[in-house]
């Protein structure tokens, strides 16, 4: 039975403000999609390009080094891009206050893809030698230039879809791990096709044109996957941009002028001012971020590297063993094209796992399952470089299934990682007063910093240690495992509840 109406000063009878209208949850599907063509061109960068710049003649050491930029400009650009859009009333813009962002971050991505797919060819405008073996200086600065674009626009629109959606959510625990689950389903998605192109070997026939006297076939077929990420990724934010609106019940108090204290509560020094206000849990959210992103990078840079060198005994440096070090690559893409398929797997489920477990449960045990993985491909390794691969050289069926396999197992802790403390920073941050762009902004921190450490160590690490990949992957699997321990410690069976907002 409903509460009684209360009689108002004037004697009249006040009737309670009908609540406001959720968004559809297919709505919050279509605002999530666009994560499938940035994740297209992540899963292109991830699995052919840590191989493809050792082609342009940077030597493994310092392959590394090249992904410096792209957690340098994440560090930069992302709390930048909060910043700004928690500013922007949804009135104010046509395109309300997330969205611009996500359409122009976009198109960086395009042009950067285009730059990179191309480096080979315009490094011969510059005079590159061509040979076979030697460096293409030429190739290289074009190339750099091209993959830090591409980071700043991967930053520049992962970074307002993920507040567009809190947004949208207008902070309800329940939806937003919705969200978030649909935003990991995306990813999925995009890597799944991402990789599986990656995978291809052909794509140099279909587009015959990509084939130069700078550019291999290697390379076409790189440059033919950059083409068709452009394609899939207009599509997706078209569905992203133009097909959903921006919820006129919430956030337009976030863009308001706020008190004197908080009023300039952006950027990077007034980001890392904010730090004084973070509460236990959030810290514990922000360090079980950082451990596992130490865990995740040395795997995110060297895994098809790792599969081309250590399983299939080939080198890009060594034309005799380019051609198994380029099948190994291939493996590994498809390898990862099996863990995107077990990431979409657990997205779907990952809520009822949270409502069951509780999200730092889930977390934690998701670290430990990774460092597990981590442990078992060192195995892996262990047992290749001891064993006789025979005549052919290829390895022997039994390794690459046992590499696959642990491919594919980490799929379920990489669901994990794309949703959950994203859900948690959140719900915690905006308990702080802070904007949902700058709570990702927080978050990023938490993502890139480890990310500068692990690109600036860990190719010397591995050199101090012989030159493969087993050195980065002990570090690992360590972080990992600490990361598990301090979740299912520091978190146990967390809920992702908001408080009320405050009046303002």
């Amino acid at each position: 039975m409903p509460p009684p109406r209360r009689p108002n000063a004037g004697g009249t009878t006040s009737v309670p403000p009908p609540p406001p209208r959720k968004v559809p949850l297919r709505s919050l599907l279509r605002a999530a999609s666009v994560a499938c063509g940035v994740q297209f061109g992540w899963a292109l960068q991830l699995s052919l390009l840590t191989p493809y710049v050792q082609e342009l003649g940077i030597p493994h050491a310092f392959a590394s080094l090249v992904w410096l930029c792209g957690p340098l400009s994440g560090l930069l650009v992302q709390p930048l891009v909060g910043h700004l859009s928690d500013r922007i009333a949804p009135a104010d813009s046509p395109l309300g206050r997330r969205r611009p962002f996500i359409a122009a971050g976009a198109a960086s991505i395009a042009f950067s893809v285009l730059t990179v797919g191309f480096s080979a060819d315009l490094g011969r405008l510059f005079g590159d030698n061509i040979r076979p073996g030697s460096t293409r200086f030429g190739a290289i600065i074009v190339y750099m230039i091209g993959f830090w674009l591409l980071d700043v626009g991967n930053n520049a629109t992962q970074g307002p879809c993920r507040a567009f959606l809190a947004d949208l959510t207008e902070n309800d625990p329940r939806r937003t791990r919705i969200a978030n689950a649909y935003f990991s389903l995306f990813m999925a998605l995009g890597n799944i096709l991402g990789y599986a192109t990656g995978a291809y070997s052909g794509w140099y026939k279909i587009f015959p044109f990509t084939i130069t006297e700078s550019c291999g076939v290697s390379c076409a077929n790189l440059k033919s996957a950059f083409l068709l990420d452009i394609i899939i990724l207009a599509i997706t934010t078209y569905v992203t941009v133009v097909t959903v609106q921006d919820n006129p019940t919430f956030g337009s108090d976030e863009a308001a002028p706020r008190p004197s204290s908080h009023e300039e509560e952006a950027f990077l020094f007034e980001l890392f001012g904010s730090f004084k206000y973070f509460t236990l849990p959030v810290w514990m959210v922000l360090i079980v971020t950082s451990l596992t992103w130490i865990g995740w990078f040395p795997f995110i840079l060297f895994d098809t590297d790792w599969m081309g060198r250590e399983i299939y005994r080939g080198s890009p440096e060594i034309v005799a063993d380019t051609q198994k070090y380029h099948d190994g690559v291939r493996m590994g893409s498809f390898g990862l094209m099996l863990n995107s398929v077990l990431l979409g797997i657990t997205s779907v489920v990952m809520e009822k796992l949270c409502r069951k477990w509780g999200a730092g449960l889930v977390w934690g045990v998701s670290n430990i399952i990774m460092a597990l993985c981590f442990v078992a491909m060192l195995i892996i390794t262990y047992v290749a470089k001891n064993l006789d691969y025979g005549p052919s050289g290829a390895p022997p069926t039994g390794i690459v299934v046992a590499s696959l396999t642990v491919f594919t197992i980490l799929g379920a802790p990489l669901s994990v990682t794309y949703s959950i403390p994203y859900a948690m920073a959140t719900s915690r941050v905006e308990n702080l007063g802070l904007g949902q762009g700058l709570a990702m902004g927080i978050l990023n921190l938490s993502i890139v910093i480890p990310q500068i450490i692990v690109s600036l160590g860990s190719g010397p690490w591995d050199s101090l240690f012989g030159g493969g990949n087993a050195p980065s992957f002990w570090v690992a699997a360590a972080a990992s495992f600490i990361g598990g321990l301090v979740a299912i410690l520091g978190l146990p069976r967390a809920r992702i509840t908001p408080k009320k907002r405050s009046q303002r």
